[in-house]
Formats: structure tokens, sequence, C-alpha cells
């Protein structure tokens, strides 16, 4: 691809002014060869193999930053669902594997590796109820493991058992990092429809029709996109979508200039980028702030709805126009503790739980990093999963859940997390309760638009 002058110092600007950068290089890592009797052969064997296969990965990264100029914030891992990798080990604690996955992130010197994770849309297999009843303990022993559940699909349903038990996996969670205002929550994300090629934590995992190593790059621009609408104020709304869809374009762009470059030196095929606008705690760095600059007074306001539905359409159609291999999620996130704008509108009251259920229906994921008293209930927590998933299962997209209810913390405090993770203000919940609902079990079926074959 040619570049003119016009392109590389607009490309320019956007890197030093306005926050864009390269979110992630994730290296998918299969790990179905390490499959063995004991819990500490199959460890050894993950440990073995992640090393190798993700030495240079880091290395690369930083290589690759000098030489373009292009910032990349994370280099990470994602690997096979663990409940897959563990099901031939007879013991019944999984965190062993956890512990083997951190100590090979920390050795190849990734911020986070993603894949202690079961997929149970429709059912569990022993290997799968060992590897949940696992996280709380694996997300508490380990600074750097993600975890993920896929609970719900809209071919097989919801699994309603999983919801609940979920629920309670979360509260588990929270209260063994309560030293860190329950920390381990922010690493556990339960999915509907999760996508195998997802390069973003907590979410990440290696699928099973994924080759035995992939590189997966995930971009991001909030502040790009910000940036580039100060330029149409007041125009109508075919005006705005174009714009965000050309700064779309510029971005994927980069991402694809990015992993192709480190898919070649690593010697690693090339998998997808995933332009999603993941937004920072840093001031200009925010979805929320975009959706504002559309003419909201402040977001969660009405009208929140329909200007996140343009951000993450126009944001697709750019992205698919810039690489033939656009994946993961790619749209728009709005995660509440990594938004300045989106804390902003928490804390005043604007954005409440039940509106940012009604923006999940229009974006690319779900809740996602929220906040909520630490005596909420493992029976609503679940109930809140099961509204998420059945949006995501109705809608055929992915949706997914990733709360904090945040040990000794009451509604309008604040849980400080640092880093990319930010602050979350402590959200109210629905007083009153889901308990019976939870705990009918069984599975929501499959909507009637699935049967398509």
């Amino acid at each position: 691809m040619l570049y003119n002058m016009k392109d590389i110092v607009s490309t320019l600007d956007m890197i030093d002014r306005q926050h864009l950068d390269i979110r992630t290089v994730t290296m998918g890592i299969s790990l179905l060869d390490c499959c063995s009797g004991s819990v500490k052969t199959t460890a050894d064997k993950i440990y073995d193999k992640i090393t190798k296969k993700a030495e240079n990965l880091v290395k690369t990264g930083e290589d690759i930053e000098k030489e373009f100029g292009i910032p990349i914030v994370n280099k990470r891992i994602s690997v096979t669902p663990v409940s897959l990798v563990g099901a031939a080990c007879a013991e019944s604690d999984y965190t062993p594997l956890a512990i083997a996955m951190d100590k090979a992130a920390i050795e190849c010197g990734v911020n986070f590796i993603g894949g202690f994770s079961a997929l149970v849309q429709k059912g569990f297999t022993e290997s799968d109820r060992k590897l949940i009843n696992s996280i709380p303990s694996a997300l508490a022993c380990t600074g750097r493991v993600c975890s993920s559940v896929n609970v719900a699909s809209t071919k097989a349903g919801i699994n309603m058992d999983a919801v609940a038990l979920m629920g309670q996996t979360v509260k588990k969670t929270a209260l063994l990092t309560a030293d860190t205002g329950g920390f381990g929550c922010a690493k556990l994300v339960v999915f509907a429809n999760a996508v195998e090629d997802n390069p973003f934590m907590a979410g990440a995992f290696h699928g099973v029709g994924e080759g035995e190593c992939v590189i997966n790059v995930g971009v991001s621009g909030p502040g790009v996109v910000y940036h580039a609408l100060k330029s149409c104020k007041g125009q109508p709304f075919d005006v705005v979508a174009e714009t965000i869809k050309c700064t779309a374009f510029k971005i994927t762009r980069m991402g694809q200039l990015v992993a192709r470059e480190a898919s070649e030196r690593l010697g690693v095929p090339f998998g997808i980028v995933d332009l999603s606008l993941a937004p920072t705690p840093e001031k200009g760095d925010s979805v929320a702030r975009i959706l504002e600059e559309m003419g909201l007074e402040k977001c969660g306001t009405h009208g929140t709805t329909a200007a996140l539905a343009l951000l993450n359409d126009a944001v697709k159609k750019g992205g698919v126009m810039a690489s033939n291999h656009v994946g993961g999620l790619s749209g728009a996130f709005i995660p509440v503790s990594e938004d300045e704008g989106m804390i902003d509108a928490a804390l005043s009251k604007s954005l409440c739980l039940d509106k940012l259920e009604a923006m999940t229906c229009v974006c690319s994921v779900g809740l996602d990093m929220i906040a909520v008293p630490g005596d909420t209930s493992a029976e609503t927590i679940g109930a809140i999963i099961a509204d998420e998933a059945a949006i995501g299962v109705v809608n055929c997209k992915t949706t997914a859940v990733r709360i904090i209810p945040a040990p000794g913390k009451k509604v309008g405090e604040i849980v400080e997390f640092g880093g990319l993770l930010g602050s979350a203000p402590v959200m109210p919940v629905h007083e009153f309760g889901s308990e019976k609902f939870i705990s009918r079990g069984g599975r929501i079926p499959a909507p009637m638009h699935s049967l398509k074959n």
C-alpha cells in the first residue's frame, strides 16, 4: 500500500496527540498437545510450550514500536480453553495449571495471559466443573491469568445451571481477592457467543478452530474518533457516520501493518485485526466523550443507545474496508472503570446499570468492569448475567459480563484498580430479588432463528 505525506502526518498526529495506539499484540497458542494424566505433568508441558512459542513476542513488539514509532501498549498470550487441556487429569483442582500459565507469562514478559476458560453453553463435562470450581483460587493466587466461561450461544440457548454457578463463582472470587477490591473479578468474564480470536483481555482464549499458533492484534483509538468528530459539529448523522468510518479505516490500516510485521518476524501466521475502540482512564481517550460529541449533554441520557449504535456500525464498516481479516469483537467497548467519561456519567447518575444494559444491545461486548455493592447476592449477579446472555442469544452477537461485587463497598464509593483498569464507582442494583428465578436451573431454549440450516 502506498502512503502519501498527508496520510503520514495525519497518522503521526493521531499517535502524538490523540492517544492512538496498538492496544495489544496477542499470540494465540494451542495447548491441546499438553494433555496428560496428571496436573503436574500437564502444568510442566503448558509452561514449556508457552515459553518456547512466545519467547520472542515481547522483544519483537518492542522492536516494531521503535522502528515504526507506533506505541504497542500490551503484549499478551491466549491459550486453548484449559478445561479441554486438563480433561485427562485425574485431580480435581486446576489451580496448578493457572500457576504454570502465570509463571510462563512472567517469563515471557507479557502483561496478561487468557484461556483459563470453559465452554459450557449446552452442558458441563467433569473437566468444565473442575475448572469453574478452581477459578476463585486460580485468580486469587496469580497476577496475570485471565478467565472466561461461555454460558450461552444463539445455537444452544442459555445454560442456566452455568449462569447460577458463575454467580457464585464471581462472589467467591471477589471474597478471595477482597484485599485488592475484588480485583480477581476484573480478570473474569462470563460470555454468550464468545469468539475464538479475541485478542483483548480478560476474555481472550485460543479457540479450537484456530491453528497451532497465531498473531492477533487489537487496535484502539477513541481519542482519534473524538478528535475527528470535532470537525463536523452540527452536521447530519450521515456525515458523522462517514467521518467515523474513514477514521476507522486509517486506524485499522495501522493495525494490519503491525500485525503483518509481527507475524513475519515471529514466523507465526497472521490471524485478525480487532478494531475495538477500547478506552482508557486518560482524558480524551473515552467512548463516552465520543457519544457526547454527537450532541448528548451527558452519556446515559436519552439518545445514547442510538449514538452508540451509529458508532459501532461505522467502526465495523471502516475496519472491513481496511482489512480482509477483521475479527475478534471489533466495535466499541463500554467498560465503566476504564473510561473517564463513563466514570463521570456514572458519578453524575446519568448512567445506570439498566441504561448500560440497553447500550450493550448495540455495542461490541456487554456489561464491562462494573462495580456493584459487595453484599450483592450471587443470585442477583447470576440474573444480571442471564439478562446479558439473553441479549446476545436473541441478537446473534457476543455479550459478556465482567462485574465486581466490591467487598465492603457501598453505592457511591470508589474502587481503585490502577493502570488501564482505572477506578469504578459502585453502582446500585435492583433491591428486589431473583433467587427463585435463578434456582430453577435447566436451559433456556435457543431462539427460533437458531434453526438456520
